[in-house]
């Protein structure tokens, strides 16, 4: 019990430190559950030793009153009368307290304790779908590299159109690309299970737009014509005008050149986003924003994971700063990132077609984005953080998106990976494990104690065997004399009041059951009368 006690604890913290036990995916018994099978066969180990304690407290109960005559001097009602096996439990409880037999008293408390070894049991254990881990491989397939085709505006444009479609129909981002984050592709090796959690070391690129609301915006108007003049941080500013004869609703992007490095291409400068709403009370001013951007990107061995199922990134973690040598980091891109939405004029007019839509769609997705605010595009406007918080978030996707495809290029390497599935596991429960434990320690530890006091007591008897039918009751009885009191219709009231007053014990010669000092008994001439006679000397059994 004490061992088996042990056993439990260790395999809890195995539970808890291996994340539970492996177990088939498929039940082993197609006819059980799997809950049937992890309550029946713990309860099944217990079923035995609940059995061995009821068999030994009734061999305890049984040869208590043989242990009390083998003390001397015991009355009828403790010795000879009665009868623990005949009791129940509760009963044989009173009587061991009262008679002071405190050895039954424990061997019967710890015998109704295990009674309660069988529900523990059964709730030691549970199967749970938990995330397990399993080293793994995963094969990665984009390094950092300049696209030799990023000035074709495809990623561009097709960035662009996701942001757009993603407004349209509430999309998350798409697969290795998680907020301002996007991933080097990586799948995993080939055998590896396709559901679950790749958890890898990878290079992530960061992209942040930084943009910023405007210091100062003033309008001057002409006619139905506005001309408009934004100072931002850094002493940038930037103007743009508009008609309100073009519509009630305008947007677009213009480069900020004045933020800018001198010499430094279109492509790479600032940018700034501007909105208009035409105003409908009564004083018909218009409702213009405008929001700065510079864009930058920054490159790092980042620790990331990705949904088998559906290609979704998980929390991106930065490692350290990436330092292998590339074309993006270095030479010739040095860090600079395209702002994304404006570009230096190109002769070719599929590449001016791209430009065009880029720039013109991508202010409108924000617009979009806007429009679709629970209180409408006017709480955009009212919110001084409104269109700050639009043009951050669409704009950091769009760039976010078109990275993959301009800062990646083609490898294939082999990297480390970690497996993380939803996997039926085996735990054992701590509330049934530590009480179930505890139990079977104290009575581990109390009937070791009881039953080796009881050998003990045990080694005062004197008799050839265990005492049990009814002619060996005669035998011990036979010549003792004060039989003769007992009538064979004599019932248990009759006979305590016939044998009261009586002293009873073990003869150490003979084994017998001697009584002394009776009351209408001459106890001296039944014992002279019982070493009259010829014996046969029985050696102890224990």
């Amino acid at each position: 019990m004490i061992g088996l006690g042990i056993a439990i604890e260790v395999a809890l913290h195995i539970s808890r430190t291996q994340n539970g036990f492996h177990v088939p995916e498929k039940n082993v018994f197609s006819f059980a559950s799997t809950q049937f099978l992890t309550s029946f066969f713990p309860t099944l180990l217990v079923v035995p030793l609940a059995y061995f304690w009821s068999i030994a407290d009734w061999m305890l109960r049984w040869y208590q009153p043989y242990i009390t005559l083998a003390e001397g001097s015991a009355p009828a009602s403790r010795s000879i009368l009665l009868d623990y096996i005949a009791l129940n439990q509760i009963a044989v409880l009173f009587y061991s307290f009262k008679y002071k037999h405190y050895l039954v008293y424990i061997s019967t408390v710890t015998v109704l304790i295990v009674i309660l070894l069988q529900p523990l049991a059964g709730s030691l254990l549970e199967v749970q779908q938990v995330p397990h881990s399993v080293v793994s491989t995963a094969i990665s397939t984009r390094a950092v590299a300049l696209s030799p085709d990023v000035t074709q505006l495809d990623a561009y444009l097709a960035s662009a159109g996701y942001a757009d479609a993603a407004v349209y129909g509430n999309l998350g981002d798409p697969p290795y690309v998680y907020e301002e984050w996007t991933a080097a592709l990586f799948e995993p090796a080939s055998g590896v299970s396709p559901s679950g959690t790749l958890a890898v070391n990878t290079t992530g690129l960061q992209t942040e737009v930084n943009c910023n609301n405007p210091e100062s915006l003033n309008l001057t108007s002409s006619g139905d014509s506005y001309s408009a003049q934004a100072a931002f941080p850094n002493a940038c500013f930037a103007s743009f005008s508009f008609g309100t004869a073009d519509g009630s609703q305008q947007y677009s992007v213009i480069n900020a050149s004045s933020c800018a490095p001198a010499g430094q291409e279109i492509s790479f400068q600032p940018v700034v986003f501007w909105y208009y709403l035409q105003d409908t009370s009564a004083t018909n001013d218009p409702q213009v924003s405008a929001i700065f951007c510079q864009p930058s990107m920054r490159v790092f061995t980042m620790s990331t994971s990705m949904n088998l199922g559906n290609g979704a990134l998980g929390d991106c973690t930065i490692l350290q700063d990436f330092t292998e040598s590339n074309n993006v980091t270095g030479d010739p891109l040095n860090g600079q990132i395209f702002n994304g939405v404006m570009f230096d004029e190109s002769s070719n007019i599929y590449v001016a077609a791209r430009a065009i839509a880029i720039n013109s769609g991508l202010p409108g997705t924000v617009y979009r984005y806007a429009s679709q605010q629970p209180n409408g595009i006017q709480s955009v406007f009212d919110d001084p953080y409104g269109w700050l918080n639009a043009t951050s978030k669409i704009y950091t996707q769009h760039l976010a998106v078109a990275a993959q495809a301009n800062y990646f290029g083609q490898t294939n390497t082999t990297i480390p990976a970690l497996l993380i599935t939803d996997a039926p596991r085996l735990f054992v429960e701590a509330l049934p494990a530590h009480l179930l434990s505890s139990l079977m320690f104290l009575i581990g530890i109390a009937g070791l104690i009881v039953h080796l006091l009881h050998a003990r007591s045990r080694r005062k008897l004197w008799l050839t065997s265990p005492p049990g039918s009814i002619a060996s009751i005669v035998s011990l009885t036979s010549r003792s004399g004060f039989g003769e009191l007992l009538l064979p219709y004599d019932d248990e009231s009759r006979m305590r009041s016939t044998l009261s007053g009586l002293k009873f014990h073990l003869d150490q010669r003979t084994g017998a059951i001697v009584a002394e000092e009776g009351r209408g008994f001459d106890a001296s001439g039944a014992k002279a009368s019982l070493l009259g006679h010829e014996e046969v000397f029985r050696s102890p059994m224990f």
